[in-house]
């Protein structure tokens, strides 16, 4: 399957109901969706997904609520969150607001790995940095991150999406970038796992590479995948997802 071939068939997958949804703020992006594990497989623990499209409003949480709902099915509790984008109130702060406000409520008090894909991947990687063990982060698992938006910026991405995401604080402040880039913050105080196919033509694999190079963090890198393999459900880059997601719910249990 060609990377292309990869997105037509995750963005081509029906859309999944949760089985609750709860608000955490008043606006309409302001919601997280829960998926239940299925009770013949249960107990493969918790976590908070945040999806990726470039931080933008046009792309929202119902591209992966069949992998959320996949996840369900093989034993983990499922939160699948919203958030603030640009378009749409987001960018710095909101979406940030948002993010932490996320990771704050989705499981109050319980552990819980923060999932991340693209710009979720970069999201998730923040918020272990701000959240850490205080609020029961136990890993992180990224997804073709733009885990360097330095470099994110650089290679102006999706159209200058890094310029569009740090656009409402400045984007030409160093200050401003350097609180938000995954590169230029510390380590999180958690385990971290990159997973990032080799043929990946949206986020390039050497961004996950700069950060697994500075950082404690595991790079998997997937041959010959691209920017959706590990999110789509019943490839064998799931189930390499699984088998990683399995062994950070299991060492915080």
């Amino acid at each position: 399957m060609t990377p292309r071939q990869e997105e037509a068939a995750l963005l081509g997958l029906a859309p999944v109901a949760p089985h609750a949804t709860r608000r955490y703020g008043p606006h309409p992006s302001q919601v997280v969706d829960y998926y239940r594990p299925d009770p013949d497989d249960p107990g493969a623990g918790r976590l908070t997904v945040l999806h990726g499209g470039f931080w933008r409003e046009a792309y929202d949480r119902a591209h992966l609520s069949a992998t959320a709902a996949a996840l369900a099915r093989r034993g983990f509790a499922v939160a699948l969150a919203e958030y603030r984008r640009v378009g749409g109130g987001g960018g710095v702060p909101g979406t940030f607001e948002d993010v932490a406000a996320v990771v704050r409520t989705a499981w109050p008090g319980e552990p819980h790995v923060l999932l991340g894909h693209s710009a979720g991947g970069q999201l998730a990687l923040w918020a272990a940095v701000r959240a850490g063990r205080a609020e029961r982060v136990a890993g992180v698992v990224a997804v073709a991150p733009v885990a360097d938006l330095g470099e994110a910026h650089r290679l102006r991405l999706s159209r200058d999406a890094v310029a569009g995401l740090l656009a409402p604080a400045g984007p030409g402040d160093p200050g401003v970038a350097a609180r938000y880039d995954p590169v230029r913050l510390p380590s999180p105080p958690v385990p971290v796992v990159l997973l990032h196919g080799t043929a990946d033509p949206d986020v390039p694999p050497v961004l996950s590479r700069h950060y697994a190079a500075t950082h404690d963090a595991v790079l998997h890198e997937l041959p010959g995948a691209g920017h959706y393999a590990a999110l789509l459900p019943g490839s064998p880059q799931f189930e390499r997802l699984v088998s990683v997601l399995r062994e950070l719910a299991a060492s915080a249990s």
